[in-house]
């Protein structure tokens, strides 16, 4: 409770400062050092000195995306399997030597990278990119071992999706949205695809795309430039380029007309009103108005008095809950998103009605507190950002989804320039530009048991 009084306090202070000189912010935030090695691993460095931890993370440019047809969920079976062991470990023994030597590993797997991270003493770097250096290139798998995961994979999709109806609505929105392009497919799986993946399958994958000229390698924490070059060419250096199959996309479709879905759960709370947004990304669409739509996602529904949380749920008390966020990040389009959860005894249309009002009212410049709202907004971000540089994990974070993304060095290091250069016209833009984009309305019910 001590640390978050301080990070708050530390927080509050910021924004002091950028609030009387919101001008004040530099280009450069992370202070990063990049290189290549000469088999096309891009090496990222990111010092931090507060603590004697390093953070190693190796991002691989392939995901749920740039899996083929039929196939569906081999990129995050994949991963779980990327932990079975090779020639010199043996299965969950990698797991076991970083919790030995006093750190903590895990992996995860998104539409476009799939990631895997330790966090150790800093004197146990040498021995963790040694570990995944030999993992890059000298998976072993049993059949027992794809067989015993796929059962794991099947029971985390029954865990994480099957029983959790807000889940499945968001993937039937997620279908509609992204009709026809690899988005429209969840990252873990289809049931009766994820049945049929087989070692074969999963050993053509990882020499397809598991190379070191298709991955970052980033390192973040009490390290040097030197001592991480001098590691990453001992350990990562001699392994082969491989030919890397082109990410070729089908284009998300734009234009078309707005859609809608209604699903009924028992399993269901309360009742979930959401809207997705078709919506550009930092590599795709209309790009100029990326960071404008970031600020207005944290004007509309960040926080408590955020304009549709305020007018919403506290003067008119038609919802109990209302947000917004945006996904900014994807290697294609990405979405602009509002949910909320009606007040007891309000209506859903009601409650749609009166969001779209809301938004009618916004986009028509009618908020009158939207000029100081605007500026804090900015500032708020701005000094997130600088606060979270002290971390290990989030600047690694950051960089990875950048990076693996096709994204430069500089687009992270000036990222608050970029977001600082955003006016209040800009914002009012985007939000006209957005709205009109093609989306789908999701709507979940509880459903009611019958008693016999």
């Amino acid at each position: 409770m001590f640390y978050l009084f301080l990070k708050n306090v530390f927080l509050f202070f910021l924004i002091l400062i950028f609030s009387l000189n919101p001008k004040s912010t530099e280009s450069k935030i992370y202070d990063s050092e990049s290189f290549f090695l000469d088999n096309g691993l891009q090496v990222i460095v990111l010092p931090n000195h507060l603590s004697p931890a390093v953070i190693q993370m190796l991002w691989y440019r392939f995901g749920s995306a740039d899996e083929g047809v039929g196939k569906s969920g081999i990129a995050h079976f994949l991963e779980h399997l990327m932990f079975k062991g090779t020639h010199k470990t043996k299965p969950g023994e990698f797991s076991k030597i970083v919790a030995e030597h006093g750190g903590r590993d895990n992996a995860f797997t998104s539409y476009d990278y799939t990631g895997y991270f330790q966090i150790v003493p800093k004197d146990q770097l040498a021995k963790v990119m040694e570990l995944e250096a030999d993992r890059m290139v000298n998976l072993k798998l049993s059949e027992d071992d794809v067989l015993v995961e796929r059962e794991v994979i099947l029971q985390e999709r029954r865990e994480t999706t099957e029983d959790k109806p807000q889940r499945i609505l968001g993937e039937m929105m997620m279908g509609m949205l992204y009709n026809g392009h690899p988005y429209s497919i969840p990252i873990i799986g289809f049931n009766h695809e994820m049945r049929t993946l087989s070692k074969k399958d999963a050993l053509d994958y990882y020499a397809k795309y598991y190379a070191p000229n298709n991955a970052v390698l980033l390192i973040s924490g009490d390290v040097s430039v030197e001592e991480v070059e001098f590691l990453a060419k001992k350990y990562f250096g001699p392994i082969p380029r491989r030919p890397i199959p082109k990410r070729d996309r089908k284009s998300a479709k734009e234009g078309r007309k707005p859609q809608s879905v209604v699903y009924e759960s028992q399993n269901a709370n309360s009742h979930v009103w959401q809207r997705f947004y078709l919506a550009p990304s930092y590599n795709a669409g209309e790009t100029k108005n990326t960071y404008p739509l970031l600020v207005l996602s944290e004007i509309l529904g960040s926080g408590s008095t955020s304009y549709l949380y305020d007018l919403l749920v506290v003067k008119k008390k038609i919802a109990i809950s209302v947000g917004s966020y945006y996904d900014a990040d994807n290697l294609d389009l990405g979405r602009f998103v509002i949910y909320a959860l009606p007040a007891p005894g309000i209506s859903i249309e009601k409650m749609e009605t009166a969001i779209e009002n809301a938004l009618g009212v916004f986009v028509d410049e009618g908020w009158l507190d939207i000029t100081e709202r605007f500026q804090k907004t900015k500032n708020r971000l701005i000094a997130e950002e600088i606060y979270n540089r002290d971390s290990l994990y989030y600047p690694a974070r950051i960089f990875g989804t950048a990076l693996a993304n096709n994204q430069a060095v500089d687009d992270v290091e000036g990222w608050s320039k970029r977001l600082d250069s955003v006016s209040l016209k800009d914002v009012f833009h985007a939000a006209k530009f957005i709205f009109n984009q093609m989306y789908v309305t999701g709507i979940l019910i509880p459903k009611e048991t019958e008693i016999k």
